[in-house]
Order: structure tokens, then C-alpha cells, then sequence
């Protein structure tokens, strides 16, 4: 389980909320994580929880949410000034892999949990977080689909439907999630290398 750094003041305790949300939902899932197990691990009364999260799925949303940003964040970054479509491609699939294990967890938890956004929820909080990560689902999907359009207008690619495509790259890359574990048998940068080679093959 991740180390959760414990500090003095209530600014600091939404996000000592979530990495601790993080380590556990992520290892050992977050059907099977009390709520007073995250209180205990940030050291605050489990009362104190529902100041930031008024429920364990609201925190669970949240982290969805987190997640989504993070990756539409990295996927823009890694694919800005790109020589080409490929190259870009590449860099896209190697920066979803170039994360902290923390991050790697977050990333199982959104895998696992995104059946959840497609329901509307009956706490407005909930709803919130449910109704911003559904829209960055959306957002992820058309980083991907218009990576692969300008790889097909440019002739990079040929020419395919690109949303379904960028949906079957998409999957692709999300599935290692089910599988992989920090310290496990494979580094991810292993992984990197494997994926993308399946990626290329799937897009030419």
C-alpha cells in the first residue's frame, strides 16, 4: 500500500484523502475498503471524511475524474509539435505508461469503475463528478480519433473509420490495467514497447 504523508491542517486533507482513496481502491479494490479504513490511514476522525467526500462513491468519482485529466493532460503534452502522425502515435501510447505507481492504480481503478458514469446518480455532488468525468471521456476519445484523422488526411494512415478506431487503440491500452501490478513481473516500459507494436499493427 502507497505511503500517505500525513500533515497538520484541513487544506491538506482532501488530497491526503485521495492518494490514501487511491492505495487502497486500487489494491484492494473499492467494494472491499471500509471508509474508516481511509479515515485511519489519513489520521482524522471518519466524520471528518464527509467535509470532502460525502460518500465513498463520491471520492470513487472523483478519483475517475483525476484520472481522465491527468491522461488528456499527458496525451496533449506528449503529441505537441510531433514531426508526424506516427510519431506522434507513439509518443501518445508511450506517455499513457510513463507514470507513477501511484498513477498506474488510478488508472486500474477508472478501468474498472467506468460502467459507473453511465448512471445518473441521486447526490448532487456524485452527479457533479459523474456528469465532469463522463465529459472527459469524451474529451479522451476525440484526442485519439483526431490524432488518427490527421493521420489519415496526411496519409500516415489509411483510411478508416477513426472513432471507432481510436476506441479499439484506446481499449488496447486500458486493458494492461487489468493485469498489470507495480513491482510485478513486467516494467512498463516493456509494456510501452508491446502496446505500441500492437497499436501500429492495428492502425496500418
Amino acid at each position: 500500500m502507497a505511503t500517505i504523508t500525513k500533515t497538520e491542517g484541513p487544506r491538506s486533507k482532501r488530497k491526503d484523502i485521495l492518494e490514501a482513496a487511491v492505495a487502497n481502491f486500487g489494491s484492494v479494490g473499492y467494494e472491499h475498503t471500509k471508509w474508516a479504513t481511509i479515515a485511519g490511514d489519513v489520521g482524522i476522525g471518519q466524520t471528518a471524511l464527509y467535509h470532502y467526500f460525502e460518500s465513498k462513491a463520491h471520492c470513487l468519482l472523483t478519483i475517475m475524474g483525476n484520472e481522465l485529466t491527468r491522461y488528456h493532460e499527458r496525451f496533449s503534452s506528449a503529441v505537441e509539435g510531433a514531426a508526424d502522425s506516427e510519431s506522434a502515435l507513439r509518443a501518445a501510447i508511450a506517455s499513457a505508461y510513463d507514470i507513477t505507481e501511484a498513477e498506474a492504480l488510478q488508472a486500474r481503478i477508472l478501468l474498472h469503475h467506468i460502467d459507473m458514469l453511465a448512471t445518473p446518480r441521486s447526490s448532487e455532488r456524485e452527479e457533479q463528478e459523474r456528469i465532469r468525468a463522463r465529459e472527459l471521456v469524451r474529451v479522451v476519445e476525440r484526442d485519439w480519433s483526431g490524432l488518427l484523422e490527421r493521420g489519415m488526411a496526411s496519409g500516415d494512415f489509411p483510411r478508416r473509420d477513426e472513432v471507432e478506431l481510436g476506441r479499439f487503440v484506446l481499449g488496447l491500452i486500458n486493458s494492461v490495467w487489468n493485469w498489470y501490478r507495480p513491482g510485478g513481473g513486467r516494467e512498463l516500459s516493456e509494456v510501452s514497447e508491446s502496446v505500441t507494436a500492437a497499436c501500429l499493427r492495428l492502425v496500418h
